[in-house]
């Protein structure tokens, strides 16, 4: 069983390299701990979190063969490393191509051969870590170093990462910040054309109304202002290409270990598959917390409502679903009222709290008792 999004895209290569998506959202709504939880895989990140965050079993289904070498390449980080050395071969610490690649040869035992010699032909993986490998990646690397500099130099990105106080925040942004060149040029670059071919894929767009970049700048505002952009990974990894102290839920210390604790338990899985599919394969299966990702960002209404019927199906009473809009507006539709429950008070809190600033909503479902 394919997903709708699977023969208009190209799943041939590492779209994204890391999670772009806030994973202290996903622990705060899922609630994972002593749950049974079944992810969307991407680069693996979001997955572990919720092992971190103390659930029972996560299942990790993903049908790009690119992003699955992502995550068993991270599990075995895990299992075979000590927490620096797990951030160098990231690329989250600094760390020559030969200290990285014998990183990678003390990870290959807990690897499939068809990982390691998927990473064994990546030549650019051990010279800046693997972080930097993907599309989307590599999107932002020339927003940064191409559209960037034609708008704010060096010297005025770090001041906009400096701590302030909210008043402080918005006068920098409305008199410092925000000027023309800069609202022109995210016009241009965050465009439906520009991300579609250079960030994420044409087919992406196909539920997509209206301007892409109006969208963006929006929330773009509410995370220079509203939130503190120096505690923001994602910002500070798109300006400057590096993460200093601010780093995502997945590869924080405290997280490390638990992680580490769980996947010797045998508490994690990984599927290459669609959603759709594993679900089918897995009839009798049920899972109490779902991390799905945007997945419903490429999908149409009418299969949106035919995924959440299958997820349903395959859940125990009152299990959480979590997932992003990005630009396609996606939700419970009324007619399955009787059977999932939105929670928007916790969707509106948490949403106001998202680090990855380009999504337009976080949605927070139940499963009816």
């Amino acid at each position: 069983m394919k997903t709708e999004v699977q023969d208009k895209a190209d799943f041939s290569r590492i779209r994204y390299a890391m999670c772009w998506e806030d994973a202290d959202l996903l622990v705060a709504a899922l609630a994972p701990k002593d749950r049974r939880c079944l992810s969307i895989g991407s680069a693996g990140d979001n997955s572990f979190s919720l092992l971190a965050a103390g659930a029972a079993h996560v299942t990790a289904v993903e049908m790009n063969p690119s992003q699955i070498a992502c995550i068993e390449l991270r599990k075995a980080a895990y299992l075979a490393l000590d927490y620096q050395e797990f951030l160098q071969l990231l690329g989250v610490r600094e760390a020559s191509a030969d200290q990285r690649e014998r990183m990678f040869v003390k990870c290959q035992a807990h690897m499939p051969e068809e990982t390691i010699r998927f990473w064994q032909l990546q030549e650019n993986a051990w010279r800046d870590g693997i972080i930097g490998l993907g599309k989307f990646e590599n999107y932002f690397r020339l927003f940064r170093s191409r559209a960037l500099p034609l708008a704010h130099g060096k010297k005025r990105v770090m001041q906009l990462l400096e701590s302030r106080n909210r008043e402080e925040r918005l006068a920098f942004y409305e008199t410092v910040w925000n000027h023309r060149r800069w609202r022109w040029l995210f016009q241009v670059f965050f465009s439906r054309f520009v991300m579609g071919r250079l960030g994420r894929d044409p087919a992406f767009f196909a539920y997509v109304e209206g301007s892409v970049a109006d969208r963006i700048l929006q929330r773009v505002r509410h995370a220079l202002v509203e939130l503190e952009p120096a505690d923001n990974p994602y910002l500070r990894m798109i300006l400057c290409g590096t993460f200093a102290n601010a780093l995502p839920h997945a590869w924080r210390e405290e997280s490390f270990a638990a992680i580490k604790t769980a996947l010797q338990e045998n508490r994690f899985r990984v599927v290459q598959a669609p959603l759709e599919a594993l679900l089918a394969a897995e009839p009798d299966t049920r899972y109490d917390a779902f991390n799905l990702s945007d997945i419903f960002e490429y999908m149409s209404e009418a299969k949106t409502e035919e995924l959440l019927r299958q997820i349903v199906m395959g859940s125990n009473p009152g299990a959480r679903l979590a997932y992003w809009n990005m630009l396609a507006p996606r939700s419970r539709p009324e007619a399955m009222a009787d059977v999932i429950a939105p929670l928007p008070e916790l969707s509106s809190a948490l949403f106001f709290q998202d680090k990855a600033f380009f999504y337009s909503r976080f949605v927070i479902e139940e499963v009816g008792r």
